[in-house]
């Protein structure tokens, strides 16, 4: 992107506050992994990336670390299609499936491990991937109950990745 997307003006503030909003709407709580001084000034408490480098995985470790919840909605800063009566819909099917992990898939039917919902059990698992230097989330994710979910919605979880992807979105 050549700059920080979760910072992108978006809907009168940022990228990630829009997509914070929609997780507290559905959660009741959120908090941002990253760095605390880059985030500091937006009103949700920030946490410390405990495997920084390991990307997308090491921020799943992170709040799987420090969260009091057994069910955690995970979703990515870049995805500005997200509602929170969609995070609501994605909590629910998790919170009745018997799976250690909730997967939607996009409507190409591939899995969204950055906007799914994970049990505090899955830290185990996620943990030795990560020792193993696993930093794929779906692979790290083997020896674990993930059920897949078809979501109403699939494109709720578009995001953009390159300034490119941001034009595009942005000018439709």
């Amino acid at each position: 992107m050549g700059r920080d997307k979760a910072l992108l003006p978006f809907r009168g503030a940022s990228l990630v506050e829009h997509v914070a909003r929609a997780a507290a709407e559905a959660a009741g709580s959120v908090m941002l992994v990253g760095c605390p001084a880059r985030y500091s000034h937006l009103s949700y408490p920030v946490v410390e990336d405990l495997a920084p480098g390991c990307g997308p995985l090491g921020g799943i470790h992170t709040a799987l670390t420090v969260t009091g919840a057994d069910w955690n909605l995970v979703v990515a800063c870049d995805m500005p299609e997200v509602t929170g009566p969609f995070l609501s819909a994605l909590l629910e099917a998790a919170r009745s499936a018997d799976a250690d992990c909730l997967l939607p898939s996009s409507d190409s039917g591939r899995p969204e491990p950055l906007c799914a919902v994970y049990h505090r059990r899955c830290l185990p698992g996620i943990t030795a991937a990560l020792e193993r230097s696993v930093r794929k989330v779906t692979a790290a994710l083997a020896g674990l109950q993930v059920v897949g979910w078809n979501p109403p919605q699939p494109d709720s979880f578009r995001n953009v990745n390159t300034p490119r992807d941001w034009r595009s979105y942005l000018h439709g």
